[in-house]
């Protein structure tokens, strides 16, 4: 008999941790496990899982953020709350959930259902969050909870930054690695490659691509980079800088600000931006230098398994999950966080050397199938659910 799963999530685009839960759930035994979806509003992940027969609603999941502490804020979370709860318990009486899978911390109706409702509950823990201090306890203080029943973390960094001075919360928690499924990329010709490197990025073969997949925010390390590229740019006249991604809704700002800093450099000629996009394998074929430069710890690094998966060098920062990914040396480099004039150093010796580049991406693209399949990520987890299942 199948086991009805309740998954929250607190998105519903494409960025790295939508990915993971797209693909994780996808991939599970549907011949055991049923998932039920709930997510907080429209978006490209709803219609991915929809495509692959998963049922998804609607409802909130009472996300976590900075003026919530307000009035406003305070009283638009408890109608969140009531109406979230009212969602999920008219769902139990119809599924009666053997377990409620809480997908990042910025979820937070999950636990609370699965404490009023007596039903296992599993937290999959992806932010590293050490300010502002009194966020950092609560969390502490909520995966502690007895009805919160296993805390599994996205690497082991993540998992020692949360388990720290904390024996109760240690004692019911792991780690799995994120994975990626090693078959779904395709394969591109020559021909479509140059396409995407003379539509978007403006370049010729010859020239060489680095570049930075993700949000444009105030922590993934955009405006660091550009320091980085501002210093070698004119002694490497054959590279290109692009940035790919765009800013979270209602913060634009952030992209204004870094097209503002291209222009005070003047590289605009040097530099695109390119939005958003779902198809982005044909884009991590086309790039020569793949750079993860985030100045605060990423708690594991999707962007960079991606990269590597595409045959791609990695220059990461040295802190978080990135340095259980990237191996110095062998996949690429990791540099000094937040060091515009170290990141320079590396990015020089990887375009200087072409060799080196395809070397370091055809060792990380054997180390993503050895470590970071979805296949083991999949396995690892239903090892779980069966024990909080069935315990």
């Amino acid at each position: 008999m199948k086991s009805n799963i309740l998954f929250l999530h607190q998105s519903a685009e494409l960025y790295g941790s939508d990915k993971t839960i797209l693909m994780f759930i996808s991939n599970l035994d549907k011949s055991k496990y049923e998932p039920i979806v709930i997510l907080p509003f429209e978006g490209p992940l709803k219609d991915e899982l929809e495509k692959n027969n998963i049922k998804v609603i609607i409802s909130p999941v009472l996300k976590l953020y900075r003026k919530m502490m307000t009035p406003k804020g305070i009283i638009k979370f408890f109608k969140e709350y009531q109406l979230g709860l009212k969602h999920l318990e008219e769902l139990h009486k119809q599924y009666d959930f053997k377990l409620v899978y809480s997908h990042t911390l910025a979820v937070l109706i999950g636990i609370l259902f699965a404490k009023k409702k007596k039903i296992k509950h599993l937290w999959h823990v992806q932010e590293i969050l050490a300010k502002p201090i009194i966020i950092n306890k609560l969390f502490k203080w909520i995966l502690s909870w007895n009805s919160n029943h296993k805390v599994i973390y996205d690497s082991e960094e993540t998992m020692n930054f949360w388990i720290k001075g904390n024996e109760k919360l240690s004692a019911k928690s792991d780690f799995i690695w994120n994975g990626l499924d090693v078959n779904q990329k395709p394969v591109y010709t020559q021909n479509e490659i140059q396409e995407v490197r003379e539509k978007f990025f403006k370049v010729n073969r010859e020239q060489v691509v680095i570049a930075l997949v993700g949000r444009i925010n105030s922590w993934k390390g955009q405006q660091l980079l550009l320091k980085a590229f501002h210093l070698i740019a004119d002694k490497l006249p054959q590279t290109k800088l692009v940035f790919i991604g765009s800013a979270p809704p209602n913060q634009d700002f952030f992209e204004t600000e870094l097209k503002d800093k291209i222009s005070e450099f003047q590289l605009n000629q040097r530099v695109e931006i390119i939005p958003f996009q779902e198809g982005i394998w044909k884009f991590w074929d086309a790039i020569d230098i793949a750079v993860v430069p985030s100045t605060e710890p990423e708690p594991f690094g999707m962007v960079a398994i991606e990269a590597m998966l595409a045959k791609k060098p990695v220059v990461a920062a040295n802190h978080g999950g990135l340095t259980e990914i990237v191996l110095p040396q062998e996949t690429g480099y990791l540099f000094e966080p937040g060091n515009p004039e170290k990141l320079a150093e590396a990015l020089t010796t990887l375009v200087g050397d072409e060799n080196k580049r395809i070397l370091f991406g055809e060792k990380g693209h054997e180390r993503v199938h050895l470590h970071f399949s979805l296949e083991k990520h999949v396995s690892q987890f239903e090892s779980i659910f069966e024990i909080l299942i069935n315990r």
